[in-house]
């Protein structure tokens, strides 16, 4: 990584206490991968991206939610998404009606996908299918779909005998009766239904980037491991990191341990070319201290989450950076 001090602008020029912040893993991820990554296109676009393969960063959430710093985060978004999950949801409705439209894009894809075969109809512009989902019921319900995405998979995994499967409601049972065994495992791959995998119409409508993940206790502590396989550095995994950080969180508030690690293990970590310049910019911020999440005391049951159980606390942060969804369906 030669090179990136001049490029970047040096680090190392504020206090010992600074250097040490945590959120250096993530800003080194990003010089990592903009010095040393090999640039390619992703096959059915032709964006160019650049990225590395096999990378791990980790916090200790007593030291502080790792809600990044260098540009603002919407918490807002990542808290409602998270919930979202856990109801096993998997029709966008419940997140535009909160007016979080970071999986707009997904249903959208879907919508035009199937109307443009048919000449007859009109075909809704991206903001005017999202207020109709907001308003109409029957036409959210049919739309709004996006298949078995992350919460059915985690709440509602179909098994072969019909069973729906709540990995969830699971993990949080072992924790409770057999704390120490190595096998509490969440995963949201399952191969009925992504890419040829799948039936004729029953893929996913974006397969798992954030695959699977692992919950473990050491003393009074309850860590978690994520594997993502798929990683957009620049707009993706700072929602990533805050939302497996919160949910490392609220399982070792419901199951009576304190928060450990949050380790966030990659597999291919990229940068998309139209975010280079952002990045460019994030890089020659310093971070500040990371804020504090709250989790209502009163939160027994995982079922009864809801927005207002949460509170962040000292969130300082830089002013955001805007960067565009490379939507490139999730290869």
């Amino acid at each position: 990584m030669a090179g990136w001090k001049s490029y970047y602008g040096k680090r190392g020029e504020t206090s010992v206490t600074n250097q040490d912040h945590p959120e250096y893993q993530y800003l080194d991820l990003l010089r990592d991968v903009m010095e040393s990554g090999r640039d390619e296109k992703e096959f059915n676009t032709g964006i160019v991206f650049r990225g590395v393969f096999g990378r791990q960063i980790r916090f200790d959430l007593s030291k502080g939610f790792p809600l990044l710093t260098t540009k603002k985060v919407f918490m807002r978004g990542i808290l409602h998404e998270l919930i979202w999950f856990l109801k096993g949801s998997s029709n966008v409705k419940y997140l535009v009606d909160n007016d979080v439209h970071i999986w707009d894009e997904w249903a959208y894809k879907g919508y035009k996908a199937t109307q443009i075969k048919n000449t007859s109809v009109k075909i809704l512009s991206q903001e005017e299918f999202i207020s109709k989902i907001k308003e109409n019921e029957k036409f959210a319900k049919k739309w709004g779909e996006l298949g078995p995405v992350y919460g059915v998979q985690w709440r509602k995994w179909p098994a072969s005998d019909g069973r729906k499967i709540d990995q969830v409601a699971w993990a949080i049972e072992k924790i409770k009766k057999t704390p120490h065994r190595r096998h509490i495992v969440i995963s949201a791959w399952n191969p009925e239904f992504v890419y040829e995998m799948a039936a004729s119409g029953k893929s996913v409508a974006l397969p798992p980037c954030h695959t699977l993940f692992q919950f473990n206790i050491k003393g009074n502590k309850l860590s978690c491991q994520l594997y993502q396989r798929s990683a957009d550095l620049f707009l993706g995994v700072p929602f990533n990191i805050a939302s497996y950080a919160l949910f490392t969180m609220i399982f070792a508030h419901v199951t009576g341990y304190e928060a450990g690690d949050f380790v966030h293990t990659f597999g291919d970590a990229h940068i998309y070319e139209n975010h280079y310049s952002q990045v460019r910019e994030q890089l020659k911020r310093e971070p500040r201290p990371f804020p504090t999440m709250k989790i209502n005391p009163n939160l027994k049951n995982i079922d009864d989450i809801k927005f207002e159980d949460f509170t962040l606390e000292n969130y300082d942060p830089h002013p955001v950076i805007k960067g565009e969804v490379t939507v490139v369906g999730g290869f």
